[in-house]
Order: structure tokens, then C-alpha cells, then sequence
């Protein structure tokens, strides 16, 4: 059995339309409701209008991605058991909508988060960029973090301020806005707003983000599980402590952790390659031979890292993650469950025709069809080679 061809899809203002989707050769669509603000229920009138429109569209709606956490679950403060409820309120919808798998991140604060949109690649084409020096340029110069130099190497620091004193007041704004640019379609946060999220965990280590993930679990799981809804924890992007922060889904420990801690079988992993492969101490295959049937839903994307970490986004079969060993692997998984398992070619490059328009970083359509394409090839490879 093959695996189920997604494409994430960022609902009706994404640049890219049902119609081109259609045309990449993907099966199902990822998407979310992100207009509604984090924490409030998602009704059941408001996910079927998106279902039906995406039906029309001759798609169908495969994952959710994501239900996004309130910031008070995962520090457990203030209203956090009300949001708790109004999560499984969220998840009881769409169950009853036939939503079957539902990603999720418990990153602090901040999402997934880059220094560079527009990396040149040699062949011209822009990728997504991370750079510790221009991170430390945000945190220590712009941001203003208490004790921020602290977080970093003594090098850093010294690169972090050289740049500073280079870079225009124009390249520092938007140096900000791609640390701060978060989710496509979403509310964007201010520095200030920063900040104060930042405050809220300043007594919040890594056991005790554990403990908060650990509980909201337990508290969400048994409903997901009542549903038929299976939960799919996206890895840390990337999979460092950054911003005085710590993030706990980045280590093969972590997924450990996360799988034992609540070992309810609607408990699962969105295995993602990029954000697992950023870390030079991830074996992916091993982690996904590991992490096995639980692999409730797949991103597939390569990144090219240097001897400080700094990574970029690589072609989907280029770069340090061997793609060809993980997809092997998942597919070795996939036999021994009853559906396909979605995957999606996760971000992409901007190139070609795309390159004149207006598109949602990482998720402009030429690219990542060009990896659709790519891994498309290589998982038929393997499933004639093994006989599946």
C-alpha cells in the first residue's frame, strides 16, 4: 500500500487554488481554520463550509493542520482547563465532520521561525533560511531579551553585533517581521506582544513544558480517541531551545517521551523530516522505525546544514536528510497499517513562473509539485522494488 498524496492549502486568500492542486496530482487537502482566533471552538457549521467548499473544489479534506494550542495550556495558567475544553469541544466538530487526523505544535510563542524568505539557491530559486548570527541580531539587538547574549556563543555574539551595526534600519525591520511571520493567513504579533508572551515563561523549564504537554494529553487524547480522530504532534521548527525558550518535540527522547508518557493510540507523531533532520543528532530512519505505527501523518523535506547549524531548505531529495532511507521506513510502517498514511511535500522553492508572484513563503505551488513530483517517483521506486 502507498502512502495518500496531501497538499497543504491555506483556505480561500491562498494564492494557490483548489484548481492548482488538483493539477499537482495531490489526492487531499492540509488546512485549517485560521480565522478563527486561537483557543475558540470550531463549530461545526464553520467546518463544514470549508469541507464543502474543498469538495466542490474535487478535493477532499484529509488533515487538519492545526488546531492551534492556547498559550495558557501550554504554561498552564489562567484559563487553561476552559481552553482544555473548548479543545475537545473542537475536536468532538470535527470528529462528527469525518475529520480523521489532526496536527498540532507545542512550540512557546512563537511557530516555526527562519531569519531569510528569500535564500538564493545556486540555480536562482529562493528557499527558507535559518542563521543563528542573524537570530542572536533579532534576540539580542532588536527584541531586547534580559540576559539574551547569554544563550549564545561567545562568537555569536560578537557576528550578532557586527551585523547590527551593518545592517539598515531597514533590513532590521524586516529582519523582525520573518523572525515574527509565523502561520500564512494568521495575526501577526508586534515585538512587544513578544515580549509579553515571553514573560509568561520565564519560570517554565523543559520538565515543566513536558508536564504541561504531558497533562493536556491526557486530558485530550481518550476524546480524540472516543471521535476517531488520531492527534499528530508536529516536531520543534527548528528543533533547538531558541529565544531563552525550551522546546521539548525535537530529540528522539522527546518522541519517546511524548508516546510513553500517554500511550492512548490517538497519540501520535507528525513525522517531519525537515524539522528532525535540522538537528545533526537525529537518526530519522531509526527515529521513524521507532516512533513506527504511530506515525499518524508525514511532512517530507530536506535541509542542507553548516558546522554552526545554520540550515536551508535543500530539493527534496537533496540535502543531509536521506530520503530514500526514511521513505523506505515510513513505507516499511505503512504496510502494516489499514489506511494511507498522508504525507505532504513540505515547503518548497520559489522558481520560475512563481517567481513574479505573490506567494506564502515555502508554500508556492511550482516547488513544492516539484517535490511532489520527486518523492512521488521515489516511493513507487520502492514499493515496486519490495513488491508492495
Amino acid at each position: 500500500m502507498r502512502m495518500r498524496q496531501t497538499w497543504r492549502w491555506f483556505g480561500p486568500n491562498d494564492p494557490v487554488s483548489l484548481q492548482d492542486v488538483c493539477q499537482t496530482g495531490a489526492q487531499g487537502i492540509v488546512t485549517a481554520l485560521h480565522h478563527i482566533p486561537h483557543g475558540e471552538v470550531w463549530t461545526v457549521d464553520e467546518i463544514k463550509k470549508r469541507q464543502e467548499e474543498i469538495q466542490a473544489g474535487g478535493l477532499s479534506w484529509d488533515v487538519v493542520e492545526s488546531v492551534t494550542i492556547h498559550e495558557s495550556i501550554k504554561t498552564r495558567t489562567g484559563n487553561y482547563q476552559q481552553y482544555i475544553d473548548l479543545y475537545k469541544q473542537s475536536l468532538r466538530n470535527l470528529g462528527e465532520c469525518g475529520l480523521k487526523i489532526v496536527t498540532y505544535n507545542f512550540m512557546p510563542v512563537n511557530d516555526w521561525t527562519r531569519t531569510d524568505l528569500d535564500y538564493t539557491m545556486p540555480d536562482k530559486s529562493k528557499a527558507l533560511y535559518f542563521n543563528w548570527f542573524d537570530l542572536a541580531v533579532f534576540d539580542i539587538h532588536l527584541l531586547k531579551r534580559k540576559n539574551a547574549s547569554d544563550s549564545y556563543p561567545e562568537a555569536v555574539v560578537q557576528e550578532a553585533e557586527k551585523r547590527f551595526k551593518q545592517y539598515t534600519s531597514m533590513q532590521l525591520e524586516q529582519l523582525a517581521g520573518i523572525v515574527m511571520f509565523g502561520i500564512p493567513g494568521e495575526k501577526k504579533q508586534t515585538l512587544d506582544q513578544m515580549r509579553a508572551k515571553l514573560d509568561w515563561y520565564k519560570d517554565i523549564d523543559h520538565a515543566a513544558l513536558r508536564e504541561n504537554l504531558k497533562y493536556f494529553l491526557q486530558e485530550v487524547a481518550p476524546v480524540a480517541e472516543e471521535v476517531g480522530i488520531k492527534l499528530a504532534i508536529h516536531p520543534d521548527d527548528p528543533p533547538f531551545d531558541i529565544l531563552g525558550l525550551p522546546r521539548i518535540v525535537s530529540r528522539a527522547d522527546d518522541l519517546e517521551y511524548i508516546l510513553s508518557a500517554v500511550p492512548d493510540k490517538s497519540n501520535g507523531i507528525c513525522f517531519c523530516t525537515g524539522s528532525l533532520g535540522a538537528n545533526p543528532e537525529n537518526n530519522l530512519p531509526e527515529m521513524a522505525k521507532k516512533v513506527g505505527t504511530r506515525i499518524h501523518f508525514v511532512h517530507l523535506r530536506n535541509v542542507t546544514k553548516d558546522e554552526y547549524g545554520n540550515f536551508y531548505e535543500d530539493d527534496h531529495l537533496g540535502g543531509d536528510v536521506d530520503m530514500y532511507a526514511v521513505m523506505k521506513e515510513i513505507l516499511t510502517i505503512q504496510q502494516q497499517v489499514a489506511e494511507p498514511i498522508p504525507f505532504r511535500p513540505d515547503h518548497g522553492h520559489q522558481m520560475m513562473d512563481d517567481m513574479a508572484k505573490v506567494t506564502n513563503p515555502g508554500y508556492s505551488c511550482i516547488g513544492r509539485m516539484r517535490g511532489l513530483a520527486e518523492l512521488r517517483g521515489l516511493e513507487l521506486g520502492i514499493c515496486r522494488a519490495e513488491g508492495w
